[in-house]
């Protein structure tokens, strides 16, 4: 049984639980702000920044991400160039931490999202449970997101010596980053409440 077939709503910002009233967008109780069964246009705005991080994800994975220079030459390398290098080096474990961080976090959250959606907007016959696990997961690796960024933002600031030694980012890091907070983004924008309603959903939240 759902909070709001109980004739509840629960406010977003302090979670107290409000009675329902007749329209969306009432005051909640304890802190004043405004409580809504569904987040309004939740699908469609989490939809929005799933569909601008995935095309951003392309360059983020061809462009160069960082150059590396030493006594003043040195050759950009992007997400995969740079976890190949690292594995020729014998840095296995670097390079695994890479691959997954950069790699397989992103992807995971672009597909998972992306199925959430699916499931929610067309009714797909995927239970609950199955969404909520999917759900959680996101939230989850959403933690290791920025690890490739953070890496390159102490290179950057750390290894600076001219001509002797430094490290350049490049645009690949940009849209990575880019890529990363729009996912993040779009795990808040989507409502999980979604993920317990019933097939038929009303029009105005998609």
């Amino acid at each position: 049984m759902r909070a709001i077939d109980a004739g509840l709503l629960v406010c977003l910002e302090c979670h107290q639980l409000n009675p329902a009233q007749s329209t969306d967008g009432h005051p909640c109780i304890r802190c004043g702000a405004k409580v809504y069964s569904r987040r309004p246009h939740s699908i469609g705005k989490t939809w929005a920044l799933l569909i601008t991080a995935a095309i951003l994800y392309l360059p983020a994975n061809l462009l160069p991400i960082m150059t590396v220079r030493s006594f003043g030459s040195g050759t950009p390398d992007t997400i995969m160039s740079g976890i190949i290098t690292l594995a020729q080096h014998g840095m296995l474990p670097i390079a695994s931490v890479v691959f997954i961080a950069s790699i397989l976090v992103p992807t995971f959250k672009l597909v998972g999202i992306g199925l959430l959606l699916l499931s929610v907007q067309r009714h797909r016959r995927l239970s609950a449970r199955q969404r909520i696990i999917t759900f959680r997961f996101i939230e989850w690796i959403g933690r290791w997101s920025m690890l490739d960024i953070f890496v390159i933002a102490i290179l950057v600031a750390v290894v600076n010596f001219g001509n002797l030694a430094s490290v350049e980012p490049g645009l690949g890091a940009t849209a990575f980053a880019s890529v990363v907070i729009l996912t993040m983004l779009a795990a808040l924008t989507f409502d999980p409440r979604l993920i317990w309603d019933n097939t038929e959903m009303p029009t105005e939240y998609e």
